[in-house]
Parts: structure tokens; sequence; C-alpha cells
């Protein structure tokens, strides 16, 4: 007869405890909403998710102490982000995993940020979505990325980075490329650091602009043009 020989520690504890900590609805909209890179106040986070400040203030404490987000302070003010991109790209994965319900379309105005979202956003610091998906394509059927044994930059990749001033961090623990599972398309766009520094410098070049308070983002006809000359996407494709 089969027993639970499962120790009461170790991997599968450690995860169990992960997946507590956003098995509540509340948290986990905190955790969506924080995708977009900034730092939050409970407030803010509390309105997002319909509950009252106590509430909300509740559930943060729990997500700091078993350290998926981080306390900022600044005076008497307090904010929370993502612990990190390893959480940001946990919770991405976590989401594209689920069964992919549309949320009923209630108004025209919710509709338009849903289709704004899949159409392009942020992902905590690099492009998600149907454009961060074909930047992500594009870049490896020209060479600049390699999924022959896992993903990698190429040298080719390295200079034509170099070659639009994109800078990449050195000295930083983070990879220098990660695949990210996208959750509206169920296919990888680029993370890591090479990912953050290119979509850093699409905003800074004024090829994306940031679609109100969303985490949505917008081509630019600039950064059409742009897209099309180094990477050969279709204008047509960057519209929403």
């Amino acid at each position: 007869m089969d027993t639970d020989t499962a120790s009461p520690t170790g991997p599968g504890t450690d995860l169990a405890a992960v997946a507590g900590l956003l098995a509540s609805p509340t948290r986990a909209v905190f955790c969506t909403a924080l995708l977009d890179g900034r730092a939050w106040t409970p407030g803010e986070l509390a309105r997002q998710a319909g509950v009252a400040a106590s509430t909300a203030t509740e559930h943060l404490n729990l997500l700091v102490a078993g350290g998926l987000l981080a306390e900022v302070r600044q005076g008497r003010h307090r904010y929370v982000r993502l612990a990190g991109p390893h959480v940001a790209q946990a919770v991405e994965h976590l989401v594209a995993l689920g069964p992919g319900r549309a949320a009923p379309v209630r108004s025209l105005s919710a509709d338009g940020r849903r289709r704004a979202l899949a159409h392009a956003r942020t992902c905590y610091d690099h492009l998600a979505g149907t454009v961060g998906v074909a930047v992500t394509d594009a870049m490896a059927s020209r060479g600049l990325l390699d999924w022959t044994a896992g993903l990698r930059l190429t040298a080719a990749g390295a200079v034509w980075l170099e070659g639009l001033g994109i800078v990449v961090p050195d000295g930083s623990r983070r990879p220098a490329v990660l695949p990210c599972l996208d959750w509206t398309e169920r296919r990888p766009h680029l993370a890591g650091a090479v990912g953050a520094a290119f979509c850093r410098h699409a905003l800074d070049a004024a090829w994306l602009t940031r679609v109100g308070s969303t985490r949505a983002v917008a081509v630019t006809a600039a950064g059409r043009d742009a897209l099309h000359v180094h990477l050969g996407l279709a204008p047509e494709l960057l519209r929403p």
C-alpha cells in the first residue's frame, strides 16, 4: 500500500507556501497590478481590488513577509512593489497557465483597455503582448537571438543592440535573455536584461508611449517606422 512519505519541509513545502500566497483573489489582483513595474500605495491597490484599506494592508503584509513584494518607505508614505523581475516572470507564467477565460465585457472602455493590454504592454520592465512576441520572433528570425540550446543573444544580436545605442548594464546577476511566457499570446516574449534594455530604449526614444495609468503601451508612428526598419515588422501589425 502506498503511503505519503513526503517530508514536511523542502521544495514542496516552499511551493505550497507561495501557492497559498497567490491563492487569494485579492492578493493575486495586487500582484498582477504590480506587473507594471511601479511602486503602488496600499490605498491604490485597495481601490484596484475593490477592498477596504485595512483588508489591503493585511494582504500586503503577508505578501511582503512571503518575499513576493518589497516595501518602500518615503517619509510617512508606504509603497510596495514586486520583489524583482523573477517574481514578475513567475506571476506572468502562472497567469499564462490559467484557463484563459476572458472577463465579461461590461463597457466599450473596458473592452478597449483589454485590447490595448493584449496588443502591447509592459511585463514588469520588458515588452509583452502581440508586439512583444512579434519583436522576439523577428529578432530570432534575423539571427539576433538563438533558440538552439535555450535562448541566448548571438554575437550579431550584441552588435545590433550596440548599433541602436541600447545599453545592457554590465555586472548584473540577472540573465541577459530569458523567455517569458506571454499570458495573452501563450508564446514567449523576451525578458532578462536585454528585454528590459530594449523596452527602456523604446520608451526613451518615443517608439512606445504609455496608455494612461495602465501598463498598456502604444506604438507611435516613429516606433512603427523604427521597428519596420530595424526588425522588418509590418506597420499594420503594430497598430492595435
